[in-house]
This record gives C-alpha cells, sequence and structure tokens, in this order.
C-alpha cells in the first residue's frame, strides 16, 4: 500500500508539472499573431501523415533517418508497455497483462527487439556527436547547452533501456520463466548467481528507474529541443502547403495599393481605420503563431544549416540559429511577463539582439531549409517578415539592394535608365 501511495503521488506530480509547462509553452506560442489556416483539410492531414508520422523527410539522409525510425518506433510502441507499469503501480499488481499468455510473450518479445534497436541507435547518435563530430553539429550556433541537450537524451534512452531488459532478466528468473524472453534471457546468466533477495531489489530498481526515469524524461522534454516530439504534428499540419518560392503578400500594403489603383473603392470610413499594422516584424510578437511554433518544433539537427548555400561560402546566416534565436527571445519575453503580469519593455528585441541584418541579408531565399526541414520548418518565413521590417519601416536595405528598389520606382525596371532606352541595345543590328 505504501508503494503504491508513493507511485501515485510521483504520478500526479509528474503529470501537472508537465502540464504546467506545457501551458506555459502554450502561452508564449500565443504571443504572435493568430494563424490564417488555408487551403484543403485533407492535404494537410495527408501531409501530416506522411512527414511527421511516416518520418518521410528524414529517410532523405539514409543512415541517420533509418536510425531515427527505430528510435521513434521504440519511443511509440516500447511505451505501451509503459501502461502496464502504470495498472502495476496503481493497483499494486505485477505484470497485469501476463494473462494474454502467448500473445504477452509476443508482445515483450517485440518490445525487446526494438529496445535493442533503440540502444544500438542511440549509441551510434552519441559516436556521430562526440567521436565523428559532425560538422552540423559543432556549429557556432551549437554550444555547451544545444550539445549536451542531445546528449542526456541519448544516454537517457540508453539507460531506460537498459533496465527495461533487466528487469525482464530478473523477472525470468524470480517467475520461473523457463522459456523467458529472446533479449532478456542472455543477461540471465549474470544474475543466475544471485540470491533472491538481490533479485528482487534488481527488479524493483529497474521497474521504479524505468517509470521514473520516463516521467523525468516527460518533464524535461518541455524544456528541450525534443519537445517536437509533440509538436512536430501540429506543426506540420499547419505548414504552408503553397509551392516554394511563392511569398505572402501584407494585406495592408495590398489595400494601400490597390487604393491607390482606385481611389473610388474606398468605404465611406477609411479616413478612420486604424493605422496598419507593423510591416514585417522586429520581435517575436510580429511573428505568426505557426512561426513561434516552428521555434519549438525546431529539432536543431542541422540539416537546414548544413544544406544553406550562404552559409557553405561562410556567411554569417545559419536557418537553425534563426529558429533558436527565436525560440531564446520567446522564452525571455515569457519569463518577462510572467514576472511582471504584462510585458515591461526590456530595451531588447529579435533583430539587433538575437539575429543581426547581417545573417538576414546572406539569405538568397532559396528554400533549401526549407525543404531539408523533417518537421516542415520555415525559417524563410521569419527572414522575410523580417527584412521586410528593415526596409519597410527603417530604410535600411543594403545599398544595391535600395539602388534596385529606386530603379524600380522611377523606371519600372532594376536597371539605372528609363524605359524608353531598353530597345538602345539593338540600334545597328
Amino acid at each position: 500500500m505504501i508503494s503504491q501511495i508513493i507511485f501515485i503521488v510521483v504520478l500526479l506530480v509528474a503529470i501537472v508539472s508537465f502540464w504546467l509547462a506545457v501551458r506555459r509553452i502554450s502561452n508564449n506560442i500565443k504571443l504572435g499573431r493568430p494563424i490564417e489556416v488555408t487551403g484543403d483539410s485533407a492535404q494537410r492531414w495527408k501531409t501530416m501523415f506522411m512527414v511527421a508520422i511516416g518520418q518521410s523527410k528524414m529517410v532523405t539522409r539514409p543512415f541517420a533517418g533509418i536510425l531515427h525510425i527505430f528510435v521513434y518506433a521504440g519511443f511509440i510502441i516500447i511505451n505501451i508497455e509503459v501502461l502496464e507499469i502504470l495498472i502495476d503501480g496503481v493497483m499494486g499488481t505485477h505484470r497485469v497483462f501476463s494473462f494474454l499468455g502467448e500473445f504477452y510473450t509476443f508482445l515483450i518479445s517485440a518490445f525487446e527487439y526494438l529496445a535493442v534497436a533503440v540502444w544500438l541507435a542511440c549509441f551510434i547518435f552519441l559516436l556521430r556527436r562526440n567521436v565523428a563530430k559532425l560538422k552540423r553539429f559543432w556549429s557556432r550556433e551549437m554550444t555547451t547547452w544545444p550539445r549536451s541537450d542531445a546528449n542526456i537524451i541519448l544516454t537517457t534512452e540508453i539507460l531506460l533501456m537498459t533496465a527495461f531488459l533487466f528487469l525482464d532478466a530478473s523477472d525470468t528468473i524470480l517467475m520461473r520463466n523457463v522459456k523467458g524472453f529472446p533479449i532478456s534471457n542472455f543477461l540471465v546468466p549474470m544474475l543466475n548467481g544471485c540470491s533472491i533477495p538481490t533479485l528482487e531489489f534488481i527488479e524493483h530498481f529497474c521497474w521504479w528507474f524505468h517509470i521514473i526515469g520516463i516521467l523525468a524524461f516527460l518533464n524535461y522534454v518541455p524544456y528541450s529541443k525534443h519537445f517536437h516530439i509533440l509538436l512536430a504534428f501540429p506543426n506540420v499540419y499547419y505548414s504552408n502547403l503553397k509551392p516554394k518560392g511563392e511569398f505572402t503578400n501584407l494585406a495592408s500594403v495590398t489595400k494601400e495599393i490597390k487604393l491607390m489603383l482606385d481611389p473610388s473603392s474606398a468605404p465611406a470610413d477609411a479616413g478612420n481605420a486604424a493605422p496598419p499594422e507593423r510591416f514585417g516584424a522586429k520581435d517575436v510578437f510580429d511573428l505568426s503563431r505557426h512561426q513561434l511554433m516552428n521555434a519549438y518544433s525546431c529539432t536543431e539537427c542541422g540539416r537546414c544549416t548544413s544544406s544553406c548555400p550562404a552559409n557553405q561560402t561562410g556567411k554569417l546566416l545559419s536557418p537553425r540559429k534563426i529558429m533558436m534565436d527565436t525560440r531564446d527571445r520567446l522564452e525571455e519575453v515569457g519569463k518577462n511577463i510572467a514576472k511582471n503580469g504584462k510585458f515591461v519593455d526590456d530595451g531588447k528585441s529579435l533583430l539587433g539582439n538575437y539575429i543581426l541584418p547581417e545573417e538576414i541579408w546572406a539569405c538568397t531565399s532559396c528554400n533549401a531549409c526549407v525543404q531539408e526541414c523533417p518537421v516542415n520548418i520555415d525559417p524563410l518565413s521569419i527572414i522575410v517578415d523580417i527584412r521586410r521590417f528593415l526596409v519597410m519601416e527603417q530604410s535600411a536595405a543594403p545599398q544595391e539592394l535600395a539602388m534596385m528598389l529606386n530603379n524600380i520606382e522611377n523606371n519600372g525596371a532594376p536597371w539605372q535608365f528609363p524605359a524608353s532606352d531598353r530597345l538602345n541595345w539593338a540600334n545597328g543590328l
């Protein structure tokens, strides 16, 4: 009974703590502009199924993609076993589903094979990050915490899978299960010399370690990049379905242009209309909720940055850093609001304090980062919105771009001569 009470208390604390963390992130995302959902909902569901559930974009890099599928499948399927642990913990039973007989043996056997696959995949990922030191995991934005974050999760997964297998091995001996389970049977010889009290200690320790580890993992996820485990699904659902390269227009600008072309179409109360919203984005408040969701969905895998032509040529731009900076600024704003009850100007903004104009103007708008992202994150949309602010609010475009815009305004073309002279090159032909 005491064990059950302790378990129930730990479970409730973990659930409440996780709910509070999720609510905090939800409130932060709601600081952005509302999401305008357009397009076919069936197409959105199909995209979510293919990309978020089917991992279709992960396998474009086959080696890492297949390993990730092992971890993903393990996370989804092995955690079915957690249901049994939860029931056992609350009810005080032991392997409550064992009445399923041969089917139960089949399930646990399948879980053990998956556990080994997850164990190996996580070990290889650790080697790739810390021994092979792949370049995309050691970029300048990958400071101590982002690297440690990944290592903590991978190590935790390895320990959880190890505890699961030793739990089965000790239980096999205690329950005199002659047949046993396929993988944990290899661990049984290591425990055969142990006394019954020692085996019971190992079994109880592994059981508690496994469930507390999972609950701790649950509460760690909202504070790490691994929150994409949950957000990847809505993030992909709301992703842009339009052809890549098709830019959005600001509604306020479109309205002004239409009024200039046809002043008679202006409504009677046009003179009393509120001034247009800020052009582009300076801070996280100016971004959409989907863009902020993008920031929390970023896995920091670096596929976007490794494919960015500007980054490859040594420019300051890193699409991954754009997303990490957006998330860091949003977290800072959220803490500001939590502390003061409302946002108190801290003299900072996303542009300038986190993202520099040099980064923004290095982007070629090629959409390589968008194409590469496994969960359809769109760093380009944030880059374009910040550019709009620099051009339309601060007139801070680079000299070459400012000259081109002036030429378009004055000459109707990017070149520095009037339209009447366009065919001069053909004189004498």
